[in-house]
């Protein structure tokens, strides 16, 4: 169940109980369960709830994935509820770790436009994309609410546009421009009693919702599993026969990063790898009553975990650490090539 769904078809709290439920069952994917859980406590009207679980897992002695994402969900959440002190501070801080990640960036950002910061939300915007996007040929698919969001804002300021919005509105495939869909005046027609105009703001909002059930819709990444070099070492002493799909370590990579480069190549999106350990695989071939020595069920595995949030995007930010855990950044690493 998306958090996104409406309220009546759906008992946020009840989704929320459930998932932190799951997070207890599955405590290596506990940062994205709780995430969602806290996001429909949010919609349920039950903002300190939210922010209690923020808190919970910021307090984790386990460390988290993405820190950030975290601390900017908080921060958007205790603006809404009257906190905002503390939330600028946190969005303050976020800023000054300078996330790698787009998603931290576009809800600080975001938080402050809705409280009409908009020359606050524009310098953050252009703060994260200045980031990530400096010498990057082709901007991630994640980094494309960054640039419409800076648009959105510029537009509403008066600003011209420059290199940044350009991209923006090439990156931008609906049939109503973004100039149209940004449009400070659009509010105007809003209380017009010209049909014209009516039907005029009908067709944006189609194209609006055309955009946002697209984002939504969008599969979990195409993922590519990785064993790390001690987990594969175990995986292939367990069960022998699966020794042919893997030959070396040097090769598994290797071809993950060949299959990742082919797909991006034959214009397949939302690319990802995933990590793979014996003991989650030997669970997940239990739950499918199939044994783990049956190569069948490693794209099958693969497929579980990036439903599970478990899925780095590929390729990397710039300057981010290669996916295949060498600690060295991307483009020193299996990235040098491209």
């Amino acid at each position: 169940m998306r958090p996104d769904t409406p309220a009546e078809n759906v008992d946020h709290a009840a989704e929320a109980a459930r998932l932190e439920r799951t997070a207890a069952l599955y405590p290596e994917d506990a940062e994205a369960l709780l995430v969602r859980a806290a996001a429909h406590l949010e919609l349920s009207g039950d903002r300190p709830s939210a922010t209690k679980l923020y808190d919970r897992l910021l307090s984790s002695p386990v460390g988290l994935e993405n820190p950030s994402l975290v601390r900017a969900l908080k921060a958007s959440n205790l603006w809404e509820y009257g906190h905002e002190a503390e939330a600028r501070a946190i969005i303050e801080g976020v800023r000054t770790t300078a996330p790698r990640d787009a998603a931290p960036w576009v809800i600080v950002a975001e938080a402050l436009e809705a409280h009409d910061e908009l020359e606050a939300a524009q310098e953050t915007f252009t703060e994260g994309a200045r980031l990530l996007l400096t010498d990057v040929a082709e901007p991630p698919y994640a980094t494309h609410p960054l640039l419409y969001g800076r648009h959105r804002v510029r537009r509403m300021l008066g600003a011209p546009h420059d290199d940044w919005d350009r991209l923006a509105d090439t990156l931008h495939s609906m049939p109503v421009s973004l100039d149209e869909l940004h449009d400070p005046k659009r509010v105007w027609s809003l209380g017009s009693d010209d049909p014209a105009d009516l039907r005029a703001e009908i067709s944006r909002l189609r194209a609006e919702l055309g955009a946002y059930r697209e984002a939504l819709s969008r599969p979990f990444p195409v993922a590519m599993l990785h064993w790390p070099a001690g987990e594969l070492t175990e995986l292939l002493e367990a069960y022998p026969p699966l020794s042919a799909e893997y030959p070396s370590y040097e090769e598994h990579l290797t071809t993950i990063e060949a299959a990742l480069r082919e797909l991006a190549a034959s214009g397949t999106p939302n690319l990802g790898v995933v990590q793979g350990t014996v003991p989650s695989y030997e669970a997940f071939a239990a739950s499918e009553g199939t044994p783990p020595s049956d190569p069948t069920l490693l794209p099958q595995y693969a497929t579980t975990l990036a439903a599970r949030g478990r899925a780095v995007a590929w390729p990397p930010q710039r300057g981010a650490e290669c996916w295949c855990g060498s600690g060295r950044v991307y483009g020193e690493c299996h990235g040098s090539g491209a």
